[in-house]
């Protein structure tokens, strides 16, 4: 525990805010245990970038290893859709619960999916898993007007996911984002209006970026697609040890 400084208040696991959620690209079972000597108290969730969870050779080693550190663990939502367009939803469940998987994503950044059937569809997961729903496209040419994020998010939410992730690539160059990574400041500020942020985790891969919503919403913001080499510096962002956000979050006085 830090006696040292006058630092934020951060919230502990298992988090309802404050969420750090991890990108995983393809570590291997050793980086797991790397990052987690560094800064495992902060990974409250890791990502199975896409389809590498199909791919990769190291996938009952790694689950195990997240498992012994009590992280857990989703597949990437383009696994998701992949299932939906082949209609094997029931067979990733399967496959899902085979795995000891509890978290699923349910997107529809890359195929097109109809609205009420992707409520339906998280309507039927929350049965089996903890649903984390994703709202945006990864195709900058697939623009969507600020109402219909809001529509999608508070009605993603009522059919039952836990959080509703704002979309941004591992790039952070689509959805929240524009082309260029620059912040889209006034769908944020209509969504956050309309939607209580902490239900909201927000794909946030650069640097940049990470500051610009921690100064927006504070240290216990949600973020999202983090790379796990970057987990450790997000950790000074949200604490103000970082001279990017140093005055920005309102240290807790605890010291005499």
């Amino acid at each position: 525990m830090n006696t040292l400084l006058d630092l934020p208040e951060r919230t502990v696991k298992p988090r309802e805010r404050g969420i750090t959620h991890v990108l995983d690209a393809g570590l291997s079972v050793a980086e797991v245990d790397g990052m987690v000597e560094v800064i495992g108290g902060a990974v409250d969730l890791v990502k199975l970038g896409w389809g590498t969870a199909v791919a990769t050779g190291n996938l009952t080693a790694k689950l195990a290893r997240y498992r012994a550190h009590g992280i857990p663990v989703v597949c990437g939502g383009t696994l998701t859709e992949l299932a939906i367009a082949q209609d094997r939803v029931e067979a990733l469940v399967a496959w899902l619960h085979d795995l000891g998987i509890e978290h699923v994503e349910v997107s529809d950044g890359t195929i097109v999916i109809e609205h009420d059937h992707k409520l339906a569809l998280i309507e039927r997961l929350t049965r089996d898993f903890t649903v984390l729903s994703e709202v945006g496209a990864k195709d900058n040419a697939r623009i969507m007007a600020p109402y219909r994020w809001v529509e999608q998010i508070e009605r993603e939410l009522e059919a039952g996911a836990w959080k509703v992730i704002a979309e941004a690539r591992e790039s952070g160059t689509a959805g929240i984002f524009r082309p260029d990574g620059e912040v889209r400041m006034g769908l944020i500020d209509e969504i956050a209006h309309a939607v209580d942020p902490d239900r909201i985790l927000f794909e946030a891969p650069r640097k940049d970026q990470q500051v610009w919503f921690v100064r927006r919403f504070g240290t216990n913001v949600n973020l999202g697609n983090i790379s796990p080499r970057d987990v450790l510096s997000l950790e000074t962002i949200r604490l103000g040890l970082r001279a990017d956000t140093v005055g920005d979050v309102d240290p807790v006085h605890t010291r005499e």
